[in-house]
């Protein structure tokens, strides 16, 4: 199955959007991590459905708009795509960064949405403020930021000799543009918290049990605030599931989606 990418026109803002497949709605928004690769990932999806994949201003190749610069203007942003392109009984899934994004989005509006799910997902502060609950992506070294990501650490090329012009330059702008979105507060908005009861569409979250930059406990507290959501472990997993267990993530969000169509 092809991928079609589509630019769309959101009310002066240009978004790149790919699609994949075919069937029902699944807006997938990806962790938008230098040091996760989800493409084969949404492949395997797209073969099950139809996988909506936007990227976030800041991300992608060509200039910055720098109207955006809060999470809180991606979920109103993609909020606004849901609605242009007529999508409706959407299995929303956002994973790592992505998640962040899809809890901010439904705490707006769940219309349309038939299901939500958020793997490993960045966005609220859940302990004191002398306790770190989000590891420091930026002063990681690299050898700890892949171990910490990966339970075989070995899945990251790190030497960018041997990586594609591409995919080196796919790195950077993740760097810069998690720096934009999430450098202050550091990776959360505050208010994210006592907002998630305004939650109404169901929601699974799922978590690489052995995951080092937020822990499954975190994850835990998180989906805790969510009326009715369920808290799925992936053994053999840190922080990218959908990339050391794809089978297992792949399973979990499909049996999720299609029991709340």
């Amino acid at each position: 199955m092809g991928e079609e990418v589509v630019e769309l026109d959101l009310n002066g803002a240009k978004v790149s959007v790919a699609i994949h497949g075919q069937g029902r709605n699944i807006l997938y928004l990806p962790a938008h991590s230098w040091f996760v690769d989800e493409s084969s990932f949404i492949s395997s999806l797209a073969q099950h459905a139809r996988v909506i994949v936007p990227t976030a201003p800041g991300f992608g190749p060509g200039p910055v708009d720098r109207r955006f610069n809060h999470v809180d203007d991606l979920a109103y942003l993609y909020l606004d795509l849901v609605d242009q392109m007529k999508l409706s009984d959407v299995a929303l899934v956002g994973a790592s960064f992505g998640g962040w994004i899809a809890a901010e989005m439904a705490i707006k509006s769940c219309a349309n949405l038939s299901s939500i799910t958020l793997m490993d997902a960045l966005g609220v502060k859940v302990s004191d403020r002398f306790t770190r609950d989000i590891a420091d992506l930026f002063g990681l070294p690299d050898a700890e930021l892949r171990a910490r990501t990966y339970v075989d650490p070995s899945i990251f090329e790190a030497d960018v000799k041997k990586i594609s012009d591409e995919e080196l330059a796919r790195r950077m702008r993740a760097r810069e543009g998690l720096a934009r979105y999430g450098w202050s507060p550091f990776m959360h908005d505050p208010k994210l918290l006592s907002r998630l009861h305004r939650i109404k569409a169901p929601t699974q979250f799922i978590w690489g049990a052995r995951d080092q930059i937020v822990s499954p406990s975190y994850g835990r507290a998180f989906a805790s605030h969510v009326p009715g959501a369920i808290f799925t472990e992936i053994a053999n997993a840190a922080h990218a599931p959908q990339v050391e267990q794809p089978q297992a993530a792949l399973d979990a969000i499909l049996s999720f989606a299609n029991a709340h169509r």
